[in-house]
């Protein structure tokens, strides 16, 4: 299966002024573009692997017999793909707050702004890059995490629910070192909360 960029929901300039056009454009073509381009590479060499499912490959990532550089190849590029292919869709320039999620967070963190509060904190803390998630574990209790470079939370049989890219790429445009600037924005464009 030869991996393809996903359409991008909204032009770049739809997220203005949270995000800014130029680098949502960067981002989406070169930077998610690499993480296709790598991946689909590695997954040459091995034919069955890529018959497989993206998601199937992330989660069964520590059983794969192959090569370590391509095994981590598959981390960082397969990781990339599915971050960013599930980031871009979860910001919209219009709110479409989903109540049950809203509920559920509520449940688990005491109020949205609490988890706000909570999310937001641990992706400032985030050490280098990475990303920031909430997730659901196995039992579909909801936890937040950081994790580095591009590893995905299906490494760990968790399913991403919101997750924030955390890598300067994203911000240093229009935030340079402001990464708590950055992080107060996004939640403007993050459509379900």
């Amino acid at each position: 299966m030869k991996y393809t960029l996903p359409p991008l929901p909204y032009s770049y300039d739809a997220l203005e002024p949270h995000i800014d056009a130029r680098t949502m454009e960067i981002h989406y073509t070169k930077h998610h573009q690499t993480y296709v381009d790598k991946l689909n590479a590695v997954l040459e060499k091995h034919p069955a692997l890529a018959e497989e499912k993206l998601e199937d490959l992330m989660k069964k990532w520590n059983e794969l017999t192959i090569p370590e550089a391509d095994k981590m190849a598959i981390r960082n590029h397969g990781g990339g793909h599915l971050n960013h292919s599930f980031f871009w869709n979860l910001m919209d320039p219009k709110k479409e707050i989903d109540l049950k999620l809203s509920k559920e967070i509520q449940a688990s963190f005491s109020s949205v702004d609490e988890f706000k509060k909570l999310f937001s904190d641990k992706a400032a803390a985030l050490f280098g890059s990475g990303w920031c998630h909430l997730v659901r574990d196995a039992s579909g209790k909801l936890m937040i995490y950081s994790l580095p470079n591009q590893d995905s939370p299906l490494m760990s049989g968790h399913t991403p629910v919101i997750s924030l890219d955390v890598w300067e790429h994203a911000y240093y445009l229009k935030y340079q070192n402001k990464r708590a600037d950055y992080i107060e924005a996004w939640w403007k464009v993050v459509k379900i909360i």
